[in-house]
């Protein structure tokens, strides 16, 4: 198994019951997340060395945060403490026409306020096989827009892989009053393997891909990322189709620069329970894959089965072995396991 590295804040997600509005009852869940914190915890469950690096709070919110991703297998070794306080969202779910809400209130986090120069890159990327980053990362601030392109050449320069996420979140980079597209555009240089639809990729390179065909319109996307990216070898998507809030059809597309192209049928998904960080595990399904030796196919189609499976587990991060996302492409009954 292999040694992964994943930059990115950590934060706390407190959510209203069931499929209550916001304080209709004086009562939240609360769950520990953050994108590249979930795709940690899944490789983790799947048997891999997972790092996490980052900046907490120094008080009982970090502490409590770090002790909970120790309990989902995380290394937190690179994981500061400092001054600022504790990232969070608050999500509202939704229920038949009605879709959820994610609100903000990160400004002011330990983890923007970290200087980049706190990060020993070098140090950190010593003997990890791939480096996992985020577009959320670049949107909180000038730093940690800094600290993640400095993290994404320094893994380079050390010969690991480099997978970066777009993760495009337009009311992070709105309040942050910065144009995003030049400084993604920065970190899609430098990643092997990108997670990133045709929106994203339109974002960063200034143009519009219209095709009716979602097929054509991704593997244009593709076509053009690969010409403007030369370090890029991969670039995979889910592809989700909505009925309703709790009623999905979601497939996946990977493309590879030689050409190739892998495609999974769409997996109903009917009755859902959580897809707060479905494509957080998708990315980390995939990775499993590839670095497991698995071939490109095997690898979408092990990404897809675990973000479907993710829709049925409350909290943001993905907590199954990797057995159970086999045995759902094996086509393994539904009966109680006794």
């Amino acid at each position: 198994m292999a040694t992964v590295l994943c930059f990115g804040e950590v934060l706390l997600r407190l959510s209203a019951p069931g499929h209550e509005l916001l304080l209709q009852q004086p009562r939240m869940a609360v769950h520990v997340g953050g994108a590249e914190a979930n795709v940690a915890a899944a490789l983790a469950g799947f048997g891999h060395h997972a790092r996490l690096a980052g900046c907490l709070p120094a008080n009982a919110l970090g502490r409590a945060a770090a002790g909970e991703l120790r309990k989902l297998g995380i290394d937190t070794g690179a994981l500061a403490m400092g001054a600022g306080r504790m990232g969070l969202y608050f999500y509202t779910a939704g229920a038949g026409q009605r879709p959820g809400e994610v609100l903000y209130d990160r400004a002011g986090s330990a983890f923007a306020l970290a200087e980049p120069a706190a990060y020993d890159w070098p140090a950190l990327l010593a003997g990890v096989d791939l480096l996992h980053l985020s577009g959320i990362t670049p949107a909180l601030g000038a730093d940690p827009a800094r600290a993640a392109l400095e993290a994404a050449r320094a893994a380079r320069a050390a010969g690991a892989m480099v997978s970066f996420d777009g993760n495009f979140r337009p009311t992070l980079w709105a309040a942050s009053g910065r144009e995003p597209a030049p400084i993604l555009r920065d970190l899609f240089a430098e990643a092997d393997i990108a997670f990133a639809d045709h929106r994203d990729v339109g974002l960063v390179l200034g143009r519009a891909f219209e095709h009716e065909d979602p097929d054509a319109r991704f593997a244009a996307a593709a076509e053009a990322a690969f010409a403007a990216f030369p370090s890029l070898a991969r670039i995979a998507t889910t592809v989700r189709v909505r009925d309703r809030v709790d009623h999905h059809h979601l497939g996946a597309r990977l493309a590879c620069r030689d050409g190739r192209m892998h495609a999974c049928a769409p997996i109903e998904l009917g009755g859902i329970v959580d897809r707060i960080g479905a494509g957080d595990a998708f990315a980390a399904g995939v990775l499993h894959g590839l670095l497991a030796g698995r071939d490109e196919a095997a690898s979408l189609a092990f990404g897809q089965a675990t973000a479907a499976l993710k829709h049925y587990l409350p909290g943001d991060a993905f907590t199954l072995p990797a057995g159970d996302v086999d045995a759902l492409l094996a086509g393994g009954g539904l009966d109680v396991r006794r």
